[in-house]
């Protein structure tokens, strides 16, 4: 990006006319081709541009597919992605080349990839606050509901020991990420424990079974992201 930004910067004037030169010199079926997929109205830089841009971004997403961990796999393409339209941002000329359609599309994409890691990793962890089957005939199933809250510490602790050293190297996307995860994790396990906590024994099952209070987990996801493995938070009493 860096190499396309200096060449957009210095180059474009040069560029484009190289570009022409070497269009018009085509065949007409090979400027056809090239004038696909409603390009035609752009200049030869700007599709030669564009071209280069979708290839980087076959080969970034060639090499996501690389984590077998989706979700890390999702973390990498939100951190290449937002380089890409940071640095678009950052120069009129590659986003005037690019137009205005294509950094939207970008950002829309981005936002994709927030959400599938978001689903990959968090929506997983909602499911063991499922309160299906927990009541039959009006009475808590207590099995059932250990059951839930051991399966909520379990994973909750798998994430921490899986993620705690993933980087998202924009302070922006970092927060964007932390206040997204919050306010789908917290609110739903803060009702969970309120609502079925009292049905434990108080004392060591209590202690057994639930080992975080929703501030562990907020301050467990605010330290997120910045690659500073930390040990698991303490149960706060």
């Amino acid at each position: 990006m860096n190499y396309l930004k200096y060449a957009c910067d210095e180059y474009t004037d040069t560029l484009e006319q190289v570009f022409k030169e070497h269009s018009t010199s085509k065949p007409r079926d090979y400027q056809g081709n090239s004038q696909s997929n409603n390009d035609g109205n752009q200049s030869p830089f700007s599709r030669h541009l564009i071209k280069i841009m979708d290839l980087l971004d076959s080969i970034l997403e060639a090499k996501s597919k690389l984590y077998k961990d989706v979700a890390l796999s999702n973390i990498f393409m939100m951190n290449n992605g937002r380089y890409i339209l940071q640095k678009i941002k950052g120069s009129p000329e590659i986003h005037q080349a690019m137009g205005d359609d294509r950094y939207k599309k970008r950002s829309y994409e981005l936002r994709n990839y927030h959400q599938s890691y978001k689903r990959e990793t968090w929506m997983k962890l909602l499911d063991c606050l499922n309160m299906e089957g927990l009541n039959v005939n009006g009475k808590v199933v207590k099995p059932a509901l250990k059951e839930r809250f051991k399966s909520f510490n379990a994973m909750f602790e798998e994430i921490h020991r899986t993620q705690s050293s993933w980087v998202v190297s924009d302070k922006q996307m970092q927060s964007e990420l932390r206040v997204s995860i919050a306010g789908v994790i917290i609110p739903a396990y803060r009702s969970f424990l309120g609502r079925f906590s009292g049905y434990l024994t108080p004392g060591r099952q209590t202690e057994k079974y639930v080992k975080f209070q929703p501030e562990d987990i907020e301050a467990y996801i605010e330290g997120l992201f910045d690659g500073s493995t930390s040990s698991m938070p303490r149960r706060k009493t």
